[in-house]
């Protein structure tokens, strides 16, 4: 049975942030908030973790994570970006984006795509996934909480708690998420290029 946390939005209380960073560390799977949807997290080098959110997802091995990073100092750890998309990165941080980008030798191998050697990384713009990531000091592997067969991700905590009880370690309820994804832009490339229009200003990319 999954723990169920009721986190306050504006000011997350430490002791249940804690609770669930000790739940990822234990090789725990959560769902937490973000500013587009509620995602799937688990810890780096969690594999176990990984194969359970394809499972619930029903996904097949082609399918990309997102490393979701506190800051771009963390992003930098897994990312390459020359100084015209760092730039451009910087300007759209933190926000409702996901970015393709060269992985650096410290990305997780599972994590990259298998011919062009790029990660997909954000930062995102929400209190309570930022305090989750602030207090567990590396990126959380992620993944948008669609399930098989649906259009859009589900947006009540409680609904979620009730649909996946047996299939996850914790929820964290902060309120609804949106069910708008990331827009992604892949910058591995001369020109970057949007592969999926979402939430966010696409303009800055076009």
């Amino acid at each position: 049975m999954a723990k169920y946390f009721d986190v306050h939005p504006e000011n997350p209380q430490r002791r249940v942030i804690g609770q669930a960073v000790q739940t990822v560390r234990d090789g725990g799977l959560i769902v937490y908030p973000t500013d587009s949807c509620f995602a799937l997290g688990c810890r780096l080098g969690n594999s176990a973790g990984l194969d359970r959110i394809r499972a619930i997802r029903q996904l097949d091995d082609r399918h990309h994570f997102t490393l979701v990073c506190r800051d771009l100092a963390q992003l930098g750890q897994f990312a390459q970006l020359d100084n015209a998309v760092f730039r451009t990165v910087r300007a759209a941080t933190p926000g409702s984006y996901t970015f393709i980008l060269p992985a650096t030798r410290e990305a997780p191998r599972r994590l990259l795509h298998p011919k062009r050697r790029t990660v997909g990384v954000r930062i995102p713009d929400h209190v309570v996934a930022q305090a989750l990531l602030e207090e567990l000091g590396e990126p959380l592997i992620s993944s948008t909480l669609l399930l098989p067969g649906q259009e859009e991700p589900l947006t009540q905590g409680w609904e979620i708690k009730e649909r996946l009880d047996h299939v996850v370690d914790a929820v964290l309820d902060s309120g609804d998420c949106g069910t708008v994804p990331t827009t992604v832009v892949d910058f591995s490339t001369a020109e970057p290029e949007i592969l999926r229009r979402g939430a966010g200003d696409l303009s800055r990319f076009e």
